[in-house]
């Protein structure tokens, strides 16, 4: 069996949430540092894995007052938990070139499972004729699930934060050069 590895383009990727605030709207943001690399056994996506490291300070909602905050104890604490890590355990091929990727999802030392629903976009060579492809993916969970559990009512009935957050990524994938074995 061969291992191909392919690398995460950061610079051509991206990882968005998006959670509801103020009942009404939403806030939205994304992560600016990450790397994360998929390993593909003889060339079946169906059976590749995923590994993915978020460096958590590089939160970006557009807003610093905001993203500091989203950075302390109260939420990230970026200091004690400076990474947030994805890592795939299970891999489900279903039609039309999409996958249900269940994996392991740490933020803050608490880890869940998180299921990634993904589409294939697009395989091809680029003008060096590196091998690339393209995968769009969603998933959405409970925050409280990863202990972000403070957020006070509004005087409607709402609260401040919705509890659902939804994750949007778009990533493009390198296939690295084979490692020869001697």
């Amino acid at each position: 069996m061969s291992i191909e590895t392919w690398g995460l383009s950061s610079s051509r990727s991206r990882i968005s949430f998006a959670v509801r605030h103020l009942v009404f709207s939403k806030t939205r943001g994304g992560f600016n540092r990450w790397y994360g690399t998929l390993a593909v056994p003889d060339g079946d996506f169906s059976r590749a894995t995923v590994e993915v490291v978020i460096d958590a300070s590089s939160i970006d909602t557009g807003v610093l007052r905001r993203d500091k905050h989203l950075r302390s104890e109260d939420y990230l604490d970026v200091k004690r938990y400076p990474d947030i890590t994805f890592i795939s355990r299970r891999v489900h091929a279903e039609p039309g070139g999409r996958f249900r990727v269940i994996g392991v999802l740490t933020i803050r030392s608490v880890t869940r499972e998180v299921t990634l629903d993904v589409e294939s976009i697009a395989r091809g060579e680029d003008r060096r004729e590196s091998d690339r492809v393209l995968y769009s993916a969603t998933a959405a969970f409970d925050r409280r699930a990863f202990e972000f559990t403070g957020n006070p009512a509004l005087d409607s009935g709402g609260l401040v934060i919705g509890e659902r957050i939804e994750v949007e990524i778009e990533v493009e994938a390198v296939r690295q050069p084979a490692e020869r074995v001697a």
